[in-house]
């Protein structure tokens, strides 16, 4: 198939996500693409959703570790959208028969009292706005073959996201030692990876900073009652039928999810 346009690569996308089928990287099947032409696939996949009646409800950040980074290539994080299909109640129950590589990852999410809006958004400014943090639990799954991804593969594919979970007790981003909360992440009571949060950008709170600065950008702001996933304390892993999976923050609690 010959690709000509960054229109014609959203549709492919579009089509992946409605029927489950991966396609190959938009990297290979239009080798120039931008990171910009990147967002603008993402934005305007949004927009579709958005007529469809979805609601924007967050925004998440990804690639937040150095050693993702140094694997696609770039410097920074990426980001992408959260809407209302996403969310799953804490220990709630997911088909994985729509879904093509779905992984699991535990992060620390914000919620939002008061919005970030403009270019120079500091460590300040994000703990003032926050309302609260909560334990989180991200399903990512790639519409791209293999997940074999560059940067505005991801990027497009709406960093990736699939699937979000947040646990039940709420705590004072103030009163965290955020560089320093732990998670053990267990899928079927089993150990899988251990994570802190000094794993993000050396804590947490400048993702959130990062990406209020990198939204402005594209005219978006993160606004009050968002919710912002800042990023997967330790690497994904792999989830199939029957896999349950139990992040556990000794200082915030347990968030879980299963899959059918």
């Amino acid at each position: 198939m010959k690709i000509t346009s960054v229109d014609e690569l959203t549709i492919l996308l579009q089509e992946a996500e409605e029927t489950g089928v991966s396609i190959k990287a938009l990297t290979e099947f239009y080798p120039g693409i931008t990171e910009k032409e990147a967002y603008q696939i993402q934005l305007t996949n949004i927009e579709e959703k958005l007529k469809k009646g979805q609601k924007i409800i967050g925004k998440k950040i990804g690639l937040t570790s150095i050693a993702m980074q140094e694997l696609l290539g770039v410097d920074e994080p990426d980001y992408g959208h959260l809407l209302t299909k996403m969310k799953i109640p804490n220990f709630g129950e997911v088909q994985v028969g729509n879904m093509i590589l779905p992984k699991v990852e535990a992060e620390i999410a914000f919620v939002l009292k008061k919005d970030l809006i403009g270019s120079n958004i500091t460590f300040e400014d994000v703990v003032d706005a926050t309302d609260y943090i909560v334990p989180a639990i991200e399903v990512v799954d790639s519409r791209i073959e293999n997940w074999k991804i560059r940067l505005e593969d991801t990027v497009a594919d709406n960093a990736s996201s699939c699937l979000f979970v947040l646990g039940n007790e709420r705590f004072d981003v103030k009163e965290i030692d955020l560089p320093n909360v732990t998670m053990d992440l267990y899928r079927n009571d089993e150990l899988m990876n251990s994570g802190k949060g000094e794993a993000v950008l050396g804590n947490p709170i400048h993702c959130v900073a990062w990406l209020a600065n990198k939204l402005c950008e594209f005219g978006i702001s993160l606004n009050a009652g968002e919710i912002i996933l800042s990023g997967a304390l330790s690497a994904a892993i792999n989830a199939n039928a029957g896999d349950q999976f139990t992040a556990k923050f000794p200082l915030l609690g347990d968030v879980s999810i299963s899959f059918k």
